[in-house]
């Protein structure tokens, strides 16, 4: 399965928005339509963004072949389409900067950061099982925050794919996805890519992760990154913070899995990251709310980060 591809002159993505309730795919013909696609997190996820951000400037070179005023406006609109993830500006850059040569070219290069992101998913999954299998001796329970699987990494995924490698290994003993906000993207996408697996999962609303690291239930928490700043600040789904909260109190570690692409070394620390309030009207009907879609993980708190080419052991006091 793979969460987004190229086919025949258009993109195509797995409409997240419809799961698990039905398997939608949509053709996406123009950088409207995906730039509409990624708003309404239709396709999500650090490294689905990058991809999605490569087609779509793969989509505005051909369209806007003859006026290149139109596709600087175009590439610009996709690399703003959400603000936070990295992933998304870096593919529709690295597409853009192949213009000069041609729209056949702009694709070439988009297919290759999918073809990358697939590869990177497999090496996570290795490194970070290998990771895991190390810290807890054992095989774990896990504790897994937001949707890591390959709906958001194309295929395979990145925490998700690490949990899928150990279940082949035999060496897990059991998963809690938390529900997540927004669009509770763990009890709908998480737990439906663990069904698919055959992997035995309970979901658990987001604020009881914390209380069940502190009763024992939880051996480790794994889980992606939207960006990695150069101090090793992780931002990643809103809720993260409160998981690192608690597994720093309980003692067990916190693994971050994400490609190297989501590694920004140009953004110092989290601080200086824009956080996405997604608005009032996915809580509430009747009044103001606070909808951030990210939060911000200090680097002290996190054990290790797993990318597709190294295990940075940030609790060793190393940085990506």
């Amino acid at each position: 399965m793979r969460t987004i591809d190229w086919v025949n002159g258009a993109v195509e993505i797995i409409d997240q928005t419809a799961l698990p309730g039905e398997e939608r795919v949509l053709r996406l013909h123009t950088v409207g339509e995906l730039i509409a696609a990624i708003q309404s997190l239709a396709v999500r996820g650090a490294p689905a963004l990058g991809v999605a951000g490569a087609f779509g400037v793969a989509l505005a070179a051909r369209i806007h072949v003859d006026d290149p005023a139109a596709l600087a406006v175009a590439v610009q609109k996709v690399e703003t389409a959400r603000p936070t993830a990295v992933n998304l500006a870096r593919g529709a850059q690295r597409a853009a900067a192949l213009i000069p040569r041609g729209p056949e070219a702009v694709l070439a290069e988009a297919c290759a950061v999918r073809d990358e992101e697939i590869a990177a998913s497999a090496a996570m999954a290795r490194l970070g099982a290998d990771l895991v299998d190390e810290l807890c001796g054992a095989p774990p329970r896990l504790l897994t925050h937001c949707n890591t699987g390959a709906l958001a990494a194309v295929t395979v995924g990145t925490a998700l794919g690490v949990v899928g490698e150990l279940h082949q290994r035999g060496r897990l003993a059991g998963v809690i996805a938390s529900e997540t906000r927004p669009l509770l993207q763990g009890a709908r996408l998480t737990s439906w890519e663990l069904t698919r697996w055959g992997i035995e999962h309970r979901v658990a609303v987001d604020s009881a992760g914390p209380f069940l690291m502190a009763r024992g239930e939880v051996d480790a928490v794994i889980l992606g990154a939207d960006r990695i700043c150069a101090n090793g600040d992780v931002i990643n789904k809103i809720g993260t913070y409160s998981h690192a909260l608690g597994a720093r109190r309980a003692g067990i570690p916190f693994v971050v899995v994400a490609p190297e692409s989501t590694v920004d070394h140009d953004t110092p620390s989290g601080a200086h990251v824009e956080i996405e309030d997604r608005g009032a009207a996915e809580v509430t009907a009747w009044g103001e709310a606070v909808n951030l879609a990210f939060d911000i993980t200090p680097f002290d708190l996190v054990t290790a980060i797993v990318t597709d080419r190294r295990v940075i052991r940030v609790d060793r006091g190393e940085k990506p």
